[in-house]
């Protein structure tokens, strides 16, 4: 790692230490046990469940540099203990970053941020060797390790940039300090803690302040909040709409397989294949050829970049499992990210039946929201099976198309009385609800 060293650590953490500090740079930083290896330097952080500091002896038999702790432990390895263990990461990843003079691309927004950041790192992976968030290592403790990450033959970095609550934003931006800010959308996301989309708006936004006067802002021109918003930077807009910048016509649906569409940017016009399902990839396209744009790339580079696309996890992925077409969406939900899934489900053959979930931290609206979902989902699908506590709401509003259970074992062992051979089933819900469970059921169900 550039000029990481146990003594660099000390002096930017501002730690006390104790043990002889080797001279020679550290490995990698991790927070996780079981990633401990010879040279790295173990952040050991005190959680709700597990203490990192219980597993300080082990990173010294695995030949760790040195441990970053808020107490010491006995064990023969270098310790530097500071008041925060977390608050110390991130300053330590802020140092990190100022090594390196490489385009730095933040992405955030409510909904398809993992997918945006995805597509931005295949874009700029055709000319830049890049470095991307990995995992969901896009909060508070992810970030720092994902720009600790960062070598000397980076040229490039995309990073995902997640929060729930005012302050954290800027916290993130304080490290990551982007040249370029990306913002996929403002939905109805963590309402609970953000009250309302302007707050949304407002909570993300503090990305901004942290880019500096020649930062770029690539922004939803869809979005009727951002579309008016004065980022007091110069603001790149994307879209279908007139008006964007970077704007999308000529689409054409092809499936489960993808779609094709036509980017427009200027006198360029950029005829590319997007190799996955739903309405939403359209806009990531538009968001990997923005930055694409921004930082030089040609039209080849970037239809090869955003042909290169692959699904990640269980963000729209498509399985055909002989007897139905599933669609699994599970990895998280919102009203936003519910809506734009079944309507691209209407898009594919056989009977759309949606397989919906709780969707958590919606605040005093909730109740609201599930229940306007849920006639949304009615107008799409020929069935609207919804689970768990507050889905009851989201089964209500879809009327006699809606079926409630409370828990998704019950779902689960109702399933072959609720399918027919050829349907074709999204299913998806907020984290919480574990509906990978419910996505396993569907593969392995059999219907005659």
């Amino acid at each position: 790692m550039r000029h990481l060293t146990p003594a660099a650590a000390a002096a930017v953490t501002g730690g006390e230490v104790r043990g002889a500090l080797s001279q020679g740079e550290i490995t990698d930083v991790t927070t996780d046990s079981r990633t401990i290896s010879p040279g790295c330097l173990f952040a050991a952080i005190p959680g709700a469940r597990v203490d990192g500091h219980n597993f300080i002896p082990q990173a010294a038999e695995n030949g760790a540099a040195c441990v970053l702790c808020q107490r010491f432990v006995p064990a023969e390895v270098p310790q530097i203990r500071v008041p925060d263990t977390q608050a110390a990461l991130r300053a330590l990843a802020a140092w990190y970053r100022e090594q390196f003079s490489i385009p730095v691309v933040g992405v955030t927004g409510s909904v398809g941020k993992t997918t945006a950041k995805e597509m931005i790192a295949s874009v700029l992976s055709v000319r830049f060797h890049t470095l991307k968030t990995e995992k969901n290592f896009n909060n508070e403790l992810g970030v720092p390790l994902t720009l600790l990450r960062l070598r000397d033959e980076h040229q490039a970095a995309v990073v995902e940039m997640g929060i729930s609550g005012f302050g954290e934003m800027m916290r993130l931006t304080e490290m990551v300090r982007p040249q370029i800010g990306v913002f996929t959308l403002i939905g109805d996301a963590h309402l609970e803690f953000l009250g309302d989309r302007p707050g949304v708006l407002r909570a993300k936004g503090e990305m901004v302040a942290g880019m500096g006067p020649e930062g770029i802002v690539i922004a939803n021109g869809d979005d009727e909040l951002l579309r008016g918003h004065d980022f007091g930077r110069r603001t790149v807009l994307f879209g279908q709409s007139d008006g964007c910048d970077v704007r999308a016509v000529d689409i054409a649906p092809e499936g489960a397989g993808g779609m094709g569409c036509t980017i427009l940017a200027g006198a360029r016009r950029i005829p590319v294949y997007i190799p996955a399902f739903g309405d939403h990839m359209v806009y990531a396209a538009l968001m990997g050829a923005a930055v694409g744009l921004e930082l030089g790339l040609t039209d080849d580079e970037i239809v090869r970049g955003i042909g290169a696309y692959q699904v990640v996890g269980s963000r729209g992925r498509v399985i055909e499992t002989g007897f139905l077409t599933v669609v699994d969406d599970c990895y998280n939900a919102n009203p936003t990210s519910v809506k734009s899934a079944v309507e691209s489900l209407g898009r594919l053959a056989g009977r759309p039946v949606a397989i919906l979930g709780d969707m958590r931290e919606l605040g005093p609206a909730s109740a609201q929201l599930h229940r306007q979902t849920g006639r949304l989902a009615a107008e799409r699908c020929a069935q609207v099976i919804a689970c768990g506590p507050e889905a009851k709401e989201l089964a209500a509003g879809a009327g006699e198309k809606g079926l409630w259970f409370a828990e998704v074992p019950q779902l689960i062992q109702a399933l072959p009385e609720l399918l027919r051979r050829g349907d074709t089933v999204l299913v998806k819900a907020s984290r919480a609800m574990g509906f990978e469970q419910v996505t396993q059921a569907l593969c392995q169900l059999e219907i005659q």
